[in-house]
């Protein structure tokens, strides 16, 4: 390691040179010092390329910063303290690369940037990869248009019951963000349910037309909202507890069975099937309602091979809403071959590893 030392020395020397340039090409030496040996640095040593790197990076300019920012971005092992002074550098070239590459970067310095900083640094947050909860409720509240749009529209950025309200109420007034809330997979029933009673009609036929598959698999709930939801919400809150005390009635006198789950389905009762669903599979609600209105219908399936239901109940579910075809669509049939390949087995040890999932979830 004699060549780091002697580059450490003359880095200590010219640290506070005035010529920029001369500073620029430095970093850029030890940077490339720091890659050859980042394997085998000691955290002692990892510290001291830190501080050199930091307080070189006070000295150069705008564009040299970039350039540097760059290309540490998405270095596995770059220096905390040189990721954070660069991730909230005011100029958004500097910051952008590591706010929207930077796999490693804490989430306080996240937090922080989107608490702190303009709009710029937080739509490159917000094309992250992932994105917390406890960050994207920072972005879809202080964010503008193209932020929101941006953090709705990421598949990798989790929400909050927070974030997921603020959305909605953001969308009332703004299509696109209302499609991007409209698509994602995971947005709980009662958030799907309220945006579109809160939607004009005009953004309710684009709702709609999105995915014919999906609105076709949420019918009930579409009808339910173009009729309930404009009333008292405590009203719909009512409906739903009562077919919540009468499935669980019936599970507790006699137990549910695939005949009770057929017959809901059938009548298209969403929330008796998702009940009896919860109750069978000892799965929360929120779980079983997001695999019933879900575009595919892989977890369905699991669900149901796990419990032991016949592709009948099953094909009446994936149905349910669905008046105008006699026969099972394409996508049935498909399901129905795949349901005919999943193992009972395989399928309750999918579940199980649900129920320990949302177990350590409240925890």
């Amino acid at each position: 390691m004699s060549a780091y030392a002697t580059l450490v020395d003359e880095l200590e020397n010219v640290v506070s040179h005035e010529a920029i340039g001369h500073q620029a090409n430095v970093l850029q030496r030890v940077t490339d010092l720091f890659v050859t040996n980042s394997d085998r640095l000691s955290d002692e040593q990892v510290l001291l390329f830190d501080s050199v790197m930091g307080r070189l990076v006070e000295k150069i300019d705008v564009a040299a910063r970039a350039t540097f920012g760059q290309r540490i971005a998405t270095m596995a092992t770059a220096p905390a303290g040189v990721i954070r002074e660069l991730a909230l550098d005011d100029a958004i070239e500097v910051a952008g690369p590591i706010l929207k590459e930077c796999e490693h970067i804490g989430e306080d310095i996240l937090l922080e940037t989107a608490a702190t900083k303009g709009q710029h640094h937080l739509l490159a947050i917000s094309q992250r990869p992932s994105i917390s909860e406890s960050v994207t409720d920072i972005l879809v509240e202080r964010g503008d248009h193209a932020v929101a749009v941006s953090t709705a529209g990421n598949c990798g950025a989790k929400f909050s019951e927070f974030g997921y309200s603020t959305l909605v109420k953001r969308a009332e007034t703004n299509g696109d963000l209302a499609a991007c809330v409209w698509k994602r997979p995971e947005t709980p029933r009662h958030h799907l349910l309220a945006l579109f009673a809160a939607v004009s009609q005009s953004v309710q036929k684009e709702l709609q037309s999105i995915d014919p598959r999906r609105a076709d698999a949420i019918g009930t709930m579409i009808g339910r909202a173009g009729d309930e939801l404009q009333t008292q919400s405590r009203e719909h809150s009512a409906a739903y507890e009562a077919a919540r005390l009468h499935v669980e009635s019936l599970h507790a006198s006699r137990s549910l069975s695939d005949a009770d789950v057929l017959a809901f389905a059938r009548a298209g009762k969403f929330d008796e099937t998702s009940v009896a669903l919860s109750l069978l599979c000892d799965l929360p609600i929120g779980v079983v309602e997001r695999a019933m209105v879900h575009e595919k219908y892989d977890q369905l399936l699991v669900l149901a091979k796990s419990i032991g239901l016949s592709f009948d109940t099953v094909k009446a579910i994936m149905s349910m809403g669905d008046h105008e075809n006699d026969g099972p669509g394409p996508d049935i049939r498909q399901a129905g071959a795949s349901y005919d390949k999943l193992r009972p087995e395989t399928a309750r040890k999918v579940i199980q590893y649900y129920r320990l999932r949302e177990r350590a979830r409240l925890d």
